[in-house]
């Protein structure tokens, strides 16, 4: 039988979503506490490899199981054992074939920044206290969509040879003192979105121009891309599968 776990949580405390030695992660407490019901060691696959810090509304994992479980049962046991920064929002069964990564077809990433500094929000937002010209930030983000080599927004130190990513849509919405930059990809890079907000918050304070988002994918390395904005304002958003999996109304 294939699992399915809807998550919801705070990466704040957490390094990141994939299990590593000797560190806290998202992966590793939910592996943990299925442990702790199934009375076996059960290996989930998330849809996204969430870096330290940052959070997620809708992550997606899979797991397979040999015997039939109690949706609900499974839900409230897990959420009864998990800290209260990690939430299992819902669990059902899907097709065999199912891999909550390789099945995606697209991820969906926002990224918040506050223009005042915020007590309530402090840990889900960057706080920018200069002057931001968002419409070139608009823009610069257009510049992003389509089938790029994303190496100049990728970590230095990385484990992969493919570079392409295939940015559907970008774009900048703004609530009151509130922006949140969104972002939907067939894949992201490590860091990818981090780096690329970084640039276009240089964008919008006048240190780059537009057309440098075009000159440094151009450039295939890391250094001619700004700094990285802080993990603590990247959700992983949504995750986008074939309807074949019948998640719309799930999600």
């Amino acid at each position: 039988m294939n699992y399915v776990l809807f998550i919801e949580y705070d990466g704040t405390n957490y390094a990141g979503w994939q299990v590593q030695k000797k560190q806290i992660t998202i992966q590793g407490e939910i592996e943990r506490n299925l442990y702790i019901i199934f009375k076996e060691s059960i290996k989930i696959i998330g849809a996204g490899r969430t870096d330290t810090g940052v959070h997620a509304r809708g992550q997606v994992a899979n797991f397979k199981h040999s015997s039939v479980i109690d949706f609900d049962k499974i839900q409230r046991s897990l959420n009864g054992l998990l800290k209260k920064d990690i939430r299992i929002k819902k669990v059902f069964q899907v097709n065999n074939d199912f891999h909550a990564r390789y099945s995606a077809i697209l991820r969906e990433y926002h990224y918040n920044i506050v223009l005042n500094p915020t007590a309530l929000h402090r840990n889900f937002c960057w706080y920018i206290p200069y002057k931001l010209d968002l419409d070139k930030m608009r823009k610069a983000a257009e510049g992003a969509i389509g089938q790029h080599n994303f190496k100049s927004f990728c970590r230095i130190i990385s484990d992969i040879s493919n570079y392409d990513c295939r940015v559907k849509e970008t774009y900048w919405k703004q609530n009151g003192e509130l922006l949140t930059f969104v972002i939907q990809a067939d894949r992201f890079l490590h860091g990818m979105v981090r780096a690329l907000v970084g640039t276009l918050i240089d964008i919008g304070r006048n240190k780059l121009q537009v057309s440098d988002i075009t000159r440094i994918l151009s450039k295939s390395d890391r250094t001619f891309a700004a700094q990285s904005a802080p993990a603590k304002g990247l959700i992983l958003e949504r995750v986008y599968y074939n309807k074949k999996y019948n998640f719309h109304g799930l999600l």
